[in-house]
């Protein structure tokens, strides 16, 4: 999600917008909608969603940005559907964010809160792109930007104002994130508390698969399940790689290549010696004189330089040529002049005096002519690809800029061309259900799905090794609701696992009203009469439960949210069938909490409580102001959304 927003903020829409939505980031976090910050609020009169202080939240605004907002998360999953956006909550994200901010700046003018136009100006100056190349603001530039983002200079204007007033309102209790000790003891006890129980599994197979659907059931359970069998958006398409295999045999140097070469390094290749040294540099001759003088008498050098409050620098195995480009030629010279354990005398450079001590010398005996032609034959040869790739991808670019077309540029570079049929975003060929997505074509699949097919050919990347590929996408089939008689047999068999699990959760239904009347889970199990798995026991500890976050069993989960002696229904996973949570007993923690588990409790809450002040003000807010929102609009709204984007 973050990476979203950054995208957004460095868009050139954004780019209008991202200093409004920066300081309404935590009221979108508080409320469940942090995609789509933009703030394009426009439109005609109409119906209202929502009242705030005589100001109404119509229609046409909600739309406009739940659309915004639908087509930001989309960019991330090619995927998505409207209706599995607005499932997920988006249009409710969508219109509290638009209340709250409504709603706090609000609250901000009725109490006689206002900001003045240097203060926009200052806000207005800050947005990136307005200035122009000599550092000051640019009419035209920003003209551009505002025609981009379907802005007037007045709106703009009005969000940063509301923007300021957010700020001054909201980050003061965002920021917050103290916690008094006596209020984290209360949650630090919670993490010694223990719930103890059982828990049965009524699976769906224990059921059986019963009789054979009929005709008319068929259709029945197709039309009210329709949407699970939408086959949606496919792309067809046509690729060819340009790797670094397909480039290999260009990439060979020629003799010449690596006669010039050895030339070039034949002091690499040569005898020499290597040295490793340590070395102080002191700012004044005397105090350098007398640590020379230290070492040569025997201290060892980091001591003595530690001794005057300096560190001595330690250089592994480097060569003269090598050392002299870190320091210089004359230093060089006369390091590489003394014998193992020598100390120059201090030699005077550009930042003080430097004392070398040699601690390591070690002489290289030449590489053989073979060796050395073979090492630079690979080096040149790994130069030379990369090299050709790039070239290959800005030739390519260059051709694709010029119009032209994908076959011309394969049939130009006698590239090999591959067809993927017609698949969705996730790789899937719903024809053929049962072939796996090739995981290394991913990355030029998410290309296919984000770009316009108008456009033709784009290259797109495939691995960190430079290999790149031509990609078209031949053509585009919209998502379509294939007929009963061609998916008759997969409509059947959903059919039996839905009968079954519905019968399964009846059976499930009987067995907890039976122990909620205060027979034992063994006992009411028995008398269904199915074969059923035996009883697991639940022992658990609220601290483990918060270890394991979203990795704890989903039975744990929902024992936590349980009273004693009661007993509740939770789906399997996978569909398998329903699974029956009984809690027994519930131990709290005696006496006192260790001083270590409240303090860790009250740091970890103080990183919340700021969200958590923001949200209750926000309510506040709402409250006092009589925020009123217009559910049936807001349900009309939503039957609207799915009609056009299903």
């Amino acid at each position: 999600m973050l990476s979203l927003f950054r995208r957004l903020i460095y868009s050139r829409f954004g780019a209008v917008v991202a200093l409004i939505v920066l300081v309404v980031l935590a009221l979108a976090f508080v409320l469940g909608d942090v995609g789509g910050l933009s703030q394009g609020f426009s439109g005609a009169r109409e119906a209202s969603v929502a009242t705030i202080n005589g100001r109404s939240i119509t229609v046409g605004e909600l739309r406009d940005q739940v659309r915004r907002d639908f087509q930001s998360f989309r960019q991330q999953q090619p995927g998505l559907t409207m209706q599995q956006y607005l499932d997920a909550g988006g249009l409710d994200g969508s219109l509290n964010r638009l209340v709250a901010s409504f709603a706090v700046e609000a609250f901000a003018r009725k109490y006689g809160m206002g900001t003045s136009k240097k203060q926009v100006d200052q806000k207005l100056a800050a947005i990136p792109g307005v200035l122009g190349l000599d550092g000051k603001f640019s009419k035209d530039n920003y003209q551009q930007l505002l025609a981009r983002a379907q802005l007037t200079d007045k709106k703009l204007r009005e969000e940063l104002a509301r923007s300021i007033l957010l700020e001054q309102l909201t980050l003061p209790n965002a920021g917050a994130t103290q916690v008094p000790e006596k209020l984290a003891a209360p949650y630090a006890a919670l993490l010694l508390e223990k719930r103890y129980g059982q828990v049965a599994f009524i699976p769906a197979r224990a059921i059986g698969a019963g009789t054979v659907p009929t005709a008319a059931e068929l259709k029945t359970f197709y039309q009210r399940q329709r949407a699970r069998y939408r086959v949606p958006e496919r792309r067809a398409l046509r690729y060819a790689i340009i790797a670094p295999d397909t480039l290999k045999a260009q990439a060979t140097p020629s003799s010449a290549e690596l006669d010039a070469a050895y030339r070039a390094q034949a002091a690499r290749f040569a005898a020499r010696e290597t040295r490793t040294l340590q070395q102080v540099v002191v700012t004044q001759a005397a105090p350098a004189q007398a640590l020379a003088a230290k070492v040569k008498a025997g201290t060892p050098i980091a001591a003595a330089a530690r001794a005057i409050g300096l560190e001595a620098a330690t250089l592994t195995a480097v060569d003269q040529a090598g050392y002299a480009g870190q320091t210089s030629a004359d230093l060089a010279k006369q390091v590489f002049a003394l014998p193992q354990g020598g100390v120059s005398a201090p030699i005077k450079g550009p930042l003080g005096y430097t004392i070398v001590q040699v601690q390591k010398v070690e002489r290289l005996a030449a590489t053989p002519e073979a060796q050395a032609r073979a090492t630079l034959s690979e080096e040149l040869a790994k130069a030379k690809l990369t090299r050709l790739l790039s070239e290959a991808q800005e030739q390519i670019g260059d051709a694709i800029d010029e119009k032209a077309t994908f076959e011309s540029i394969v049939t130009q570079r006698k590239l090999a061309v591959q067809t993927v049929p017609p698949i969705t975003a996730q790789g899937i060929d719903p024809v053929h259900p049962e072939r796996q997505p090739n995981a290394l074509l991913r990355p030029l699949i998410d290309t296919a799905f984000k770009i316009d097919p108008e456009e033709g050919p784009q290259l797109g990347p495939l691995q960190q090794d430079g290999s790149f590929a031509l990609l078209l996408v031949e053509r585009v089939l919209p998502p379509f609701f294939p007929p009963l008689a061609d998916i008759g047999p997969a409509v059947a068999r959903d059919f039996t696992i839905d009968r079954a699990q519905r019968k399964a959760r009846a059976v499930a239904v009987q067995v907890i009203a039976a122990v909620s009347k205060g027979m034992p889970l063994a006992q009411a199990l028995q008398e269904t009469g199915l074969q059923l798995p035996p009883i697991q026991p639940l022992e658990a500890a609220r601290a483990q439960l918060e270890t394991l976050g979203n990795r704890a069993p989903p039975p744990v989960t929902l024992a936590f949210a349980m009273k004693e002696k009661t007993a509740k229904l939770q789906a399997a996973p996978g569909g398998a069938g329903w699974l029956i949570v009984s809690l027994d007993r519930i131990e709290r923690a005696k006496g006192s909490i260790t001083p270590a588990i409240v303090a860790a409790r009250r740091a970890e809450l103080g990183r919340e409580i700021g969200n958590e002040y923001l949200e209750q003000f926000v309510r506040a807010v709402r409250a006092h102001l009589g925020v009123r929102v217009n559910d049936a609009e807001v349900s009309k709204l939503r039957t609207e959304l799915l009609g056009s984007g299903s």
